[in-house]
């Protein structure tokens, strides 16, 4: 039995990677800087030994591989370690292709926003499908239990991201997948860290479309000039497309997309009918029905699938109600994801007032590359509140002089909480975004609200 050993092990992909490495028979070890859940119990409940840290003594008696994650860099005493001594190494998606991907259809579900829901929709119609997919999905769907699973040949669900493999290898992960199967959802500019600008990523994007056959499809949305520019550098295979007088089409029946009617070629497949909200939710249930219909499954059972379908956490998670004050977690973290997320949940609540409750984690917004489009973003919620971090590099007050909504800036997470407690009133939506933990808010939020209309 081979001996891999994963750097990183901790993070959602490379978590999965773990999770199917140990299902093809490997031996499977693994360290991070910190070892924590969700991660952590789903690995060691399956017997994946887990190590806190870097220090190289973890590589010893020396494993027949490495996996190194892409938040691993030069100077980690663990790489060092493995450079000096020419132990055998690789990335998570190099190490896909190499022992998963080669021998499946892929089906990738890639763009800036919706690769984890759209990826978890595809899954679960194969699922629900009699075909027990094999899928790596950036996090854990409600509906399958976990996050990653080897399934029955041919058909493997992976969400396509990209940010760079590893730190000897800048190329996007989804290079690696080499898809039959492509959905792009949309694109922007995102990961400001290691993309100078949107066209570094349109040429990543553009790298993958060269990898899809031309007997597999390409899926994307109208009306998406970034994407548009892609598909004008060149494209070999079969395209179908999302939008009015498009391949595919939707009709709202339901202003907060909890129900619409699905059409192909203009002709109605069915009715969604289901728990999710938002139209960026109906989008990516759009694109989950046509590339499901790609490998065989009839818009119809699609459809009826995905009555059933329960997200990712963190996507418009409820965590929890106090005297009619509602708690939600969302994993919002770009402009556009923050409107859409508040958009949908308008669209459910009608006038009750929500509040925006951002923590602007992400190395983009850090450096302030959406700076002018932020504040923006949340303008349907009646008030804001945000929590400035220590390391940001641009003026947060600055951009909110006479701002509305009313829009509340705390570096203190304690401060911000008894600001957010002592406005909240029965009725109240409580939306907290972040890519992040934020310190724990969303329980500290619960408490508090319990202390001021229980205490």
């Amino acid at each position: 039995m081979k001996h891999i050993h994963i750097l990183g092990i901790c993070g959602t992909f490379m978590g999965g990677i773990a999770i199917l490495a140990r299902e093809l028979g490997f031996k499977v070890t693994g360290s991070d800087a910190n070892v924590y859940p969700p991660m952590s119990t789903q690995l060691e409940e399956i017997g994946i030994g887990l190590i806190e840290g870097y220090d190289p003594s973890q590589l010893n008696p020396v494993p027949d591989l490495v996996i190194i994650g892409n938040a691993m860099s030069r100077g980690n005493a663990c790489v060092e370690h493995v450079l000096d001594r020419n132990i055998p190494y690789t990335s998570g998606p190099q190490w896909l292709l190499d022992n998963l991907l080669k021998d499946r259809w892929v089906i990738a579900l890639s763009g800036t926003h919706g690769k984890t829901t759209t990826a978890s929709m595809v899954a679960w119609i194969l699922d629900q499908n009699g075909q027990r997919p094999g899928f790596l999905i950036g996090g854990v769907p409600q509906c399958l239990g976990v996050s990653a699973r080897l399934g029955d040949a041919p058909f493997f669900v992976v969400e396509a991201d990209e940010y760079d493999s590893a730190f000897f290898d800048k190329r996007s992960k989804f290079v690696h997948y080499r898809p039959r199967t492509l959905v792009l959802n949309n694109l922007e500019y995102d990961h400001a860290d290691i993309f100078p600008d949107l066209a570094a990523i349109q040429r990543q994007f553009h790298h993958l479309i060269r990898m899809v056959p031309s007997n597999g499809l390409v899926l994307s949305p109208s009306h998406d000039k970034a994407i548009e520019e892609v598909l004008e550098m060149g494209c070999w295979s079969e395209q179908q497309q999302l939008g009015e007088g498009k391949d595919w089409s939707f009709k709202l029946i339901k202003r907060d997309g909890s129900e619409f009617d699905v059409l192909f070629q203009g002709q109605k497949q069915g009715t969604v009918k289901w728990s999710q909200i938002g139209l960026h939710n109906v989008n990516n249930a759009m694109m989950a029905i046509a590339a499901a219909f790609h490998i065989g499954v009839k818009p119809n059972k699609a459809i009826a699938s995905l009555a059933t379908f329960e997200n990712a956490k963190r996507r418009l998670e409820y965590k929890g109600q106090v005297n009619n004050v509602t708690v939600y977690d969302d994993f919002a973290h770009h402009p556009t994801a923050i409107r859409t997320t508040i958009e949908g949940l308008r669209a459910k609540v009608g006038q009750q007032r929500i509040f925006a409750i951002l923590e602007p984690r992400s190395n983009t917004m850090k450096q302030g590359i959406h700076q002018d489009t932020l504040f923006n973003s949340m303008a349907e919620a009646d008030a804001i509140f945000v929590y400035q971090p220590d390391d940001i590099n641009w003026d947060m007050r600055a951009m909110v002089i006479n701002n509305e909504p009313a829009t509340f800036i705390e570096t203190s997470l304690k401060l911000l909480i008894n600001e957010i407690c002592e406005q909240a009133k029965p009725g109240d939506h409580l939306l907290v975004m972040s890519n992040g933990g934020f310190g724990g808010i969303h329980q500290k939020l619960l408490d508090a609200l319990s202390d001021k209309f229980n205490g």
